[in-house]
């Protein structure tokens, strides 16, 4: 095989390799021989056909299964030589050649990791602020519970609706004075003020009485599901058939035992467990940022543009998604292109620790276990129907590029508690109240690069939106570990498409969709 450097640029490499053809023959040869003893052809014992034969009916594809292979092996032997240690799957392409007799000229675009510097991890001093799940705190988690199991009753004759009453009702919706399809319904029911409707529906339901027939002026947000709805005007006629009043919830013994348990003590006892884990997720939070903070300014090195693509990508996807679900879509949108370079900034940095926390995790000896690592197949199969679970699991066992996705958040959370381990870590002991604020404080800055903050599908201290996409809520954001891309074949990424709206739900602002279950992605 011979090779030709045709690109040395920072990071990328690009390279011309020949393949001579007698090697791809050779393989054809070896292949022919193999399947031999199997070919069944008329006018022939089993296994006595001829060699040309078998050539003349199955050369094509042997031909092109030799190639493929050959191809493999190169870019394989290609890394290996160079020493490269490619950031993404790298492009490959054939230029010419590859039939029979003929030499296969190839091109190889990659991306190579770079020599990340020795981690300075040497006096990092991180601030631990804890919250103690005392009485109060555990009194607001019943509260919260006793009112997400809250009931209704039958309101007394002639009452008036209000904000927290449930309304049951028939209607039928028009369009320029023409009904729509799935614009009908009958024996609805709608807590007010839980803004489960179109804008401006539930606020012209309140004053409503039992038997009163009601038309209100409502108009299609612009994003709405069904495209010929939105931004349209409508007017919806109503007929609130009964309307009723939340029952008294008291967090007691008998609100307990409802939920099967002994007593109102059992449950406080278990709500302080819950509320005690709740805690010290914000307390790892806290701590967490304050250490990638700290490790994001000690260290600058170059990352792979391609990575950084990637990364930004999956950012622009999350925010598109949130910013669909704004009062205002298009707003949200240009504010999102306005902030394009910070949100740039951030994926490179999330790239940066990436790679800086892989570094510090393999010489520090950090490993994922094989129970471990069956354990998130099982965890991540329960999306998956039970018929095709098990074709998940031989779908991550068998690419490499699959098991590292799902290995790397742990294999994450491992490195960030071997670093806070050699930490010098203060304790202090704040109000909920004062913890929530130092991390709202961190997400209010505006972070450039070298910032030390970073966003992914969790809000970790990006960008704030002024308005317009907001983050998730998530426990902790997670700058994605990197490893080595596999030369042989790319992991396929599963894409579940979105349930269309049922359309008989279209009086609602947000319409229950079906679960679109993701199918287990097939082998390449």
């Amino acid at each position: 095989m011979q090779t030709v450097e045709t690109l040395n640029q920072g990071l990328k490499r690009a390279y011309r390799i020949t393949i001579p053809a007698k090697d791809i023959d050779a393989r054809v040869d070896q292949e022919l021989k193999r399947v031999a003893p199997q070919v069944r052809m008329p006018g022939f014992r089993p296994g006595k056909v001829p060699a040309n034969l078998i050539r003349k009916m199955h050369g094509a594809s042997l031909q092109a299964q030799a190639l493929q292979e050959a191809v493999q092996d190169g870019v394989q032997q290609l890394l290996n030589e160079q020493r490269i240690r490619p950031a993404m799957q790298p492009a490959i392409a054939l230029e010419e050649g590859g039939d029979q007799g003929k030499d296969a000229v190839v091109s190889v675009e990659v991306e190579a990791l770079p020599d990340v510097p020795e981690a300075k991890t040497d006096g990092l001093k991180i601030e631990r602020l804890q919250v103690e799940a005392d009485d109060a705190a555990i009194d607001a988690a019943v509260l919260r519970l006793a009112e997400g199991q809250k009931s209704f009753q039958p309101a007394p004759a002639k009452h008036a609706a209000e904000i927290g009453d449930l309304v049951i009702m028939d209607f039928e919706g028009k369009v320029d004075g023409e009904a729509f399809e799935g614009g009908k319904g009958e024996g609805m029911s709608i807590e007010l003020g839980s803004g489960r409707l179109i804008p401006g529906f539930e606020d012209q339901l309140v004053g409503a009485k039992a038997n009163e027939q009601r038309t209100l002026n409502v108009t299609f947000p612009a994003d709405y599901n069904v495209d010929y709805l939105k931004g349209r005007d409508a007017t919806f006629d109503v007929l609130v058939n009964e309307v009723q009043v939340p029952k008294e919830m008291k967090a007691d013994d008998d609100f307990a035992k409802s939920m099967g348990l002994e007593g109102i003590g059992q449950l406080r006892d278990l709500l302080k467990a819950q509320v005690e884990q709740e805690l010290n997720g914000l307390t790892r939070t806290h701590m967490k940022r304050q250490l990638l903070d700290q490790l994001a300014a000690a260290h600058d090195f170059p990352v792979p543009e391609s990575m950084v693509a990637a990364e930004f990508d999956q950012i622009w996807q999350q925010l598109e998604h949130e910013a669909s679900h704004e009062a205002d879509p298009e707003a949200a949108r240009a504010e999102m292109e306005k902030e394009r370079d910070d949100y740039r900034a951030i994926a490179e940095r999330r790239v940066r620790l990436g790679l800086l926390l892989s570094e510090i995790g393999q010489k520090a000896g950090v490993q994922i276990s094989q129970q471990e690592m069956n354990q998130l197949i099982m965890q991540a199969a329960q999306q998956y129907k039970p018929e095709d679970r098990q074709r998940f699991a031989e779908y991550i066992n068998n690419e490499p590029m699959a098991a590292a996705q799902l290995r790397a958040p742990l294999f994450e959370d491992k490195v960030v508690d071997h670093l806070f381990s050699t930490a010098e870590i203060s304790d202090r002991k704040v109000s909920r109240a004062e913890l929530e604020a130092a991390i709202e404080s961190e997400e209010g800055h505006v972070h450039g690069p070298g910032c030390g903050h970073d966003h992914h599908d969790h809000d970790h201290g990006a960008k704030p939106k002024k308005g317009a996409a907001k983050k998730s809520k998530k426990e902790e954001a997670a700058p994605a570990v990197a490893e080595a891309a596999p030369a042989e074949k790319p992991a396929k990424k599963a894409a579940a498409k979105k349930a269309e709206a049922p359309a008989e739900e279209a009086v609602a602002e947000k319409p229950k969709k079906a679960a679109a279950k993701k199918a287990p992605a097939k082998k390449a």
